[in-house]
């Protein structure tokens, strides 16, 4: 489903993640639109390094997500530093391959507890925060990342699978608030095919390149679209309606 389109040229934008894959190619894809960029992420000297590259539109603002303090200071920083908000894309995310049976658990609870963190408490935290800043902004625009693993889990990652599973549902639910009250509002749900990262390394077949995946996750803000399915996740509705089974298998 489409809405209005957006206009990114002259806008203020908030990407965490920013530092490393799609959040990298995205930084610098914006940064071209002519928008001007919150980067988050944990990484000072990465930081450093494309605030050096992308210049003065790109604002360097340190922090780890995983700690819920951490990010309360984060946010209160770009809300007292700005006048006007109008983007929020939440792409920071990591992954773990963990089996839960047969193996010492006490060793994978902080594991478990830093995907959750990350993965869905952060986008979470930040949405609760910036919403009423955004909500200022007569075209804003909320985008979270989600994965092709939040429509069928992947059996290696159950906690990466259910912590975007959670942030699709989030999405989904926020998208029905904004439009009953907030309709400038845009909640925007990207989901994202195989991507050639670092957090994939080594892992899949038929990765497409993160500037591939900020292309299109741009291309879809501007066209207005309320989920954007990246490259082949496209073909996940397609095959869902012929037989769930098919990119349950696909995807396993």
């Amino acid at each position: 489903m489409r809405s209005k389109g957006l206009s990114l040229a002259g806008r203020t934008i908030v990407l965490t993640g920013a530092t490393r894959g799609i959040g990298r190619a995205l930084a610098e894809q914006l940064v071209a639109e002519g928008a001007r960029v919150f980067a988050v992420a944990r990484d000072r000297q990465a930081l450093k390094q494309l605030h050096t590259h992308l210049g003065v539109a790109l604002a360097p603002i340190p922090c780890d997500l995983e700690d819920a303090s951490a990010r309360a200071e984060m946010i209160a920083r770009i809300v007292d530093s700005t006048d006007c908000l109008d983007g929020l894309i939440n792409n920071a995310g990591i992954q773990y391959e963990m089996a839960f049976f047969g193996t010492d658990a006490s060793e994978q609870v902080g594991l478990i507890n830093r995907e959750i963190e990350v993965n869905l408490a952060a986008p979470v935290h930040l949405a609760a925060l910036l919403l009423p800043k955004l909500a200022n902004s007569d075209q804003a625009f909320l985008l979270n990342i989600t994965s092709s693993l939040a429509i069928a889990p992947k059996e290696a990652a159950p906690v990466y699978s259910a912590t975007k599973a959670g942030l699709r549902s989030f999405t989904t639910a926020l998208r029905y608030q904004a439009k009953r009250s907030h309709a400038h509002v845009h909640v925007i749900e990207a989901v994202m095919a195989l991507v050639d990262t670092d957090m994939t390394a080594g892992r899949g077949r038929g990765k497409i390149t993160p500037a591939r995946a900020a292309r299109g996750i741009i291309r879809g803000i501007k066209q207005g679209r309320e989920v954007i399915w990246v490259e082949k996740a496209r073909l996940l509705p397609i095959l869902a309606r012929i037989s769930p089974r098919i990119p349950a298998r696909i995807l396993r």
